[in-house]
C-alpha cells in the first residue's frame, strides 16, 4: 500500500499562540474533520513557570547594566489537512498557491485563537497576521512525520511585499501630535479598528455589533468638527448609512448576518474609515 501524504501549512510566531501544546482536530461541515492542528512551543526560557522562578519573580531584583535581551518562546503551529492527497506530493506542491494557502491557514488559526480567547476569558490573547509570522512553510509529509514537525518536502513562503505607504509621513506626524496632546485619539477610531479586524476575519456577528458601536461613537465625536472641511457632508453620509449598520447588528443578535446586509455593513465601515481619515487630516493641519 503506498504511503499516504498529507499537505500542511506551518507558521512560527514569537509568542505563545494560546492553546496548550498538543493536537487538535478541527471539524468543518457536518462535523467532518477538516484539519489537525499541532501546536508546539519552542525555545522557552529555562525554568520558566517553576515554583522557584515564581518566588524569584515575586520581588524586584537588581538589573545588570547592558543586560542581554530576554529569550522569548516561539510557537510552531502546523495545520495538517485531514484528507490525504490524491495526487503525488511533488505535483501538488508544484501546482498549489502557497501564498493563498498560508493566508487561509492564518484565518483558520485565528479562529482557533478566538475560540481560546473566549474559552479562557482572556482579553490579552491576540490574533496573528501574516507579517508577524517568523516563517511560513507549505509542504507535504506522512501524517506522524508532519505531526512531529518534519516533512517529506516543503518550501518556505516569503511574506508578500507590503504596499507602499504613501502617507507614512502623515501617520508619523499624527502619532507625534497625539503624543504631544495636539490631537486626540477618538474612541470611535479604536472601535472602528476592532470592527475592521472582525470584518477581515469574517466574524460577521461580532463585526456588525462592533460597527454599530463605532457608528454611535463617531456621530457624537465628529459633530464638533462639522464646521471644518467636508466633515459636515461626511456626517450626513454617515447618518444615512447608520440604518445599514443598525440592521446588520439587529440581524447579528437574531443569529446571523446574510450576504446583503453584510455587504451594506462593509460599505458603511469603509465610509466611516474615510470620514475618520478626513478628520485626522484636518486635525494635523489645525
Amino acid at each position: 500500500m503506498p504511503t499516504q501524504l498529507f499537505s500542511f501549512v506551518q507558521v512560527e510566531v514569537p509568542w505563545s499562540l494560546g492553546p496548550a501544546d498538543g493536537r487538535y482536530v478541527l471539524r468543518g461541515h457536518a462535523g467532518e474533520p477538516a484539519y489537525v492542528l499541532v501546536v508546539r512551543t519552542l525555545g522557552a526560557p529555562p525554568a520558566a513557570g517553576g515554583p522557584l522562578a515564581r518566588r524569584r519573580r515575586s520581588r524586584p531584583r537588581a538589573a545588570a547594566p547592558g543586560a542581554p535581551p530576554t529569550p522569548v518562546l516561539v510557537t510552531r503551529a502546523t495545520l495538517v489537512a485531514a484528507r490525504a492527497l490524491d495526487v503525488p506530493g511533488e505535483h501538488w506542491l508544484r501546482e498549489c498557491d502557497p501564498q493563498a494557502l498560508v493566508a487561509e491557514a492564518i484565518a483558520v488559526l485565528n479562529d482557533v485563537v478566538q475560540a481560546h480567547r473566549i474559552a479562557t476569558a482572556d482579553p490579552g490573547v491576540r490574533p496573528l497576521t501574516r507579517e508577524q509570522a517568523l516563517v511560513a512553510r507549505v509542504g507535504v509529509g506522512v501524517g506522524e512525520e508532519v505531526a512531529e514537525g518534519r516533512w517529506s518536502r516543503a518550501v518556505e513562503v516569503p511574506a508578500p511585499h507590503a504596499p507602499r505607504r504613501v502617507r507614512e509621513r502623515r501617520h508619523e506626524e499624527r502619532l507625534a501630535a497625539i503624543l504631544a496632546v495636539r490631537d486626540v485619539a477618538l474612541a470611535c477610531e479604536e472601535l472602528t479598528l476592532r470592527a475592521r479586524a472582525d470584518f477581515d476575519a469574517g466574524r460577521r456577528r461580532e463585526a456588525a455589533l462592533q460597527l454599530r458601536a463605532a457608528y454611535e461613537a463617531a456621530l457624537a465625536e465628529l459633530t464638533p468638527w462639522a464646521g471644518l472641511g467636508d466633515i459636515e457632508a461626511r456626517l450626513d453620509e454617515l447618518q444615512e448609512l447608520q440604518p445599514a449598520a443598525d440592521e446588520a447588528a439587529r440581524r447579528a443578535l437574531l443569529g446571523g448576518v446574510g450576504d446583503e446586509p453584510w455587504a451594506a455593513a462593509r460599505h458603511a465601515l469603509e465610509r466611516l474609515e474615510a470620514a475618520l481619515r478626513a478628520r485626522a487630516y484636518l486635525a494635523a493641519g489645525a
